[in-house]
Formats: structure tokens, C-alpha cells, sequence
């Protein structure tokens, strides 16, 4: 296979990383992508342009010649395709991250959910003009900089907290021998890869209800919903005011709000919420927990995976100080450790391990419980 290199095209970029900056590669067939986020890389502190390329096919043969932390890919080009792609990106980096390009719409959402769920960590908006202001560049090297693990200069709290070198390891708290009437799922960053791979593990024997939260725009809502449904085998909604949590059934939170729970009789029922949380972040894992401890007296299983910051950790503790139990996903697997390390370090997780040991996990406890 032989490539044109041109700056057009193929270009290895004239970033240093010597000074340990992220390196960054710049996958899109659009000239003018390419020229942006190529300039919002080089002028971002800590951040280096390793390389551009304008096909999957172009993006792996350069990573024979490159070292990457992080590569922005374009799903929709010429050719391969990024998606098509992305597996062999994937195996080539060498561990690096894939930050998918996506106009963040419906009519993304499809191949953008495919990819999250096939190992790409996490999405950015698709470049538009005027939208390159202070506020963008901040974002999109927050993201860069989570997913590769930097630590200097952060571009925000959270980041530092999620990168920070780990002091201590987490002493595991002791599970309550109880039934399980819920299982509840939360994650952000690089969660929907490891969300499959967990309930892909997850017998149709454990019939429990399962209610999950991610970090996502409410457009790729029903793509994903639709997803779960699949990896898991199980009917999955989108939750609505006035749901019941039903055997066998998985829930999902819509993107504009958050899904909290209430006892209705001898019903636990869905109600949405939309105020204010400290993470800042719609939907938020912290009502599903906190809610879902309280309405079942403890009788669920909290499960945070791979995600930025430390959404979850409040709901966390509301759940176990009802008698609940929680898990949380392993750094090795985690593509940012930043949501399970906030309940890991706290003291909160009864378990921390990859996706597919935390469904084994889970299916030994339902079997003992009592």
C-alpha cells in the first residue's frame, strides 16, 4: 500500500512529544477538519500534532511510522471508512484512544454508537464554522488529555482528579449477603465499550431489572437504547415518568434528564428529574443510585464503569448507606478512571474489576444471596 504525502493527504506532523506531550493524530477527509483541529492541537499547550491523514487506510499506514496517545477519527470518509477502520486502528496504535468526530445528531448517532461500543472511548462535536472559540478548544483538549492519561496543566479540576497518580490501593468494603432487586449501571467515557462487554457476560438466568445511566446527547439516546437491547438480549426502554421497574426489562436514562425512582405502592416507579447536580453532568448516575437505594432499601447492585470525573460517587454513598452494594470497573480497563476511582478510592466498591469479572461477579452474588 503506498500513500501521497502531501500536507493534504498524509503528513506526520512536526509536533514534539520529547517534552512529554499528548500525541495527537487527526483522522478526516475534509481538508478544512483536518487544518482546524490540526491548529487547535499545536497551539494547545501539552498537546502535539503527531499526524494527519484523510482515510482509515492512510491512518494505518502512518501508525507504522508514528507513536500516538490519542487519534481524532472521522467515521464517514472515502474508501474503508472510519468505522470499517477502526478495528485496525485499534490494533495498530498500540493503546491508543479513539475520539470519534461526530456532528453529535440523529443522523450520526448510528455509526457514532457502533463505535463507542466497539472500543472508540469517546465523541467530540464535528468541526463547524465559528464554533472554534475558547470554550471548544478547552473541551476537546480536556478530552484529549483525559483519554491519554496527562497530568500537567489540566484543563480542569475533575481531569487532574482523574489523572492523578494513584496512592494507595483501595480497600474493598464488604458485600451485604442480600437479595437483588436491581441492578444499576452508570458511565461516561469509554462506558458503552465496556456496557457491552459486561452485560454480554450477564446470564438471561439473572432476570433482575437493570436501569443504566450514560453520559450521551439525547439524540444518540434511542441508538444506544437500541444497542443495549442488543448486546443484552433483554427488552430495553427508554425511561419515561411513571415506568415501573420490571423483571427481565433494562431501562435506560433519557439524555435531557435524569432518572430517579419512587415508591408507588408496592411499585418502585420512574420519575424524571432535572435539577441541578454536583457533576454537572445530564443524566446523572447520582439520582439513579441515591433514588434506587432508598425505593429498595438497599436491595441493588450499583455498577460504575469507565468515565471523566466523579459523577456517581455521591449516589454511591446514599446506596451502600441503605445496605446496597457497589462495584466498580478496574483502572487497566477503564479508558479514563476517573468514576469508579471516585468509588474506589472512597472506600465504597465491594469489587473492582474489568466488565466481564464484574458480571461474574454479580451472577455468583444473586446466586447466594439471600
Amino acid at each position: 500500500m503506498s500513500f501521497e504525502n502531501t500536507r493534504d493527504n498524509f503528513d506526520t506532523g512536526a509536533g514534539d512529544a520529547s517534552d512529554g506531550a499528548v500525541r495527537v493524530m487527526v483522522v478526516d477527509d475534509s481538508l478544512t477538519a483536518r487544518t482546524v483541529l490540526g491548529k487547535v492541537i499545536e497551539r494547545t499547550d501539552e498537546l502535539s500534532l503527531a499526524g494527519t491523514a484523510s482515510s482509515a487506510e492512510q491512518a494505518i499506514g502512518l501508525l507504522d511510522t508514528v507513536v500516538v496517545d490519542v487519534i481524532l477519527l472521522d467515521l464517514e470518509m472515502p474508501g474503508m471508512g472510519g468505522l470499517a477502520g477502526l478495528p485496525h486502528i485499534l490494533e495498530k496504535s498500540g493503546g491508543a484512544k479513539v475520539l470519534v468526530v461526530s456532528s453529535l445528531t440523529a443522523e450520526g448517532a448510528q455509526e457514532t454508537i457502533t463505535a463507542l461500543s466497539m472500543g472508540a472511548s469517546d465523541v467530540v462535536q464535528k468541526p463547524e464554522p465559528g464554533q472554534f472559540n475558547a470554550e471548544y478548544r478547552a473541551d476537546l483538549a480536556k478530552r484529549i488529555r483525559a483519554l491519554a492519561g496527562a497530568t500537567a496543566a489540566p484543563a480542569a479540576e475533575e481531569v487532574a482528579q482523574d489523572t492523578a497518580p494513584q496512592v494507595e490501593e483501595p480497600t474493598l468494603r464488604k458485600a451485604p449477603n442480600t437479595s437483588v432487586d436491581c441492578i444499576a449501571i452508570g458511565g461516561s467515557t469509554g462506558g458503552i465499550h465496556s456496557l457491552v462487554q459486561f452485560l454480554g457476560k450477564l446470564p438471561k438466568s439473572i432476570n433482575t431489572p437493570i436501569v443504566v445511566t450514560q453520559h450521551l446527547p439525547n439524540a444518540f439516546i434511542p441508538i444506544f437504547a437500541s444497542q443495549v437491547e442488543t448486546a443484552s438480549n433483554r427488552p430495553t426502554r427508554i425511561a419515561e415518568d411513571g415506568m415501573e421497574l420490571t423483571r427481565g426489562e433494562i431501562l435506560v436514562a433519557p439524555g435531557d434528564g435524569h432518572v430517579s425512582f419512587m415508591r408507588k405502592g408496592a411499585q418502585v416507579v420512574v420519575k424524571i428529574t432535572h435539577e441541578a447536580v454536583p457533576s454537572g453532568c445530564c443524566p446523572s448516575v447520582d439520582p439513579m443510585l441515591a433514588t434506587l437505594g432508598e425505593a429498595l432499601e438497599g436491595r441493588v447492585i450499583g455498577v460504575v464503569l469507565s468515565g471523566m470525573g466523579r459523577d456517581g460517587q455521591n449516589g454511591a454513598k446514599t446506596l451502600v448507606e441503605h445496605g446496597g452494594t457497589m462495584v466498580a470497573e478496574c483502572e487497566e480497563t477503564s479508558a479514563v478512571w476517573g468514576m469508579p476511582r471516585g468509588i474506589a478510592e472512597a472506600g465504597l466498591a465491594s469489587e473492582i474489576a474489568a466488565p466481564v469479572d464484574l458480571a461474574h461477579w454479580i451472577t455468583r452474588r444473586t446466586a447466594v444471596a439471600v
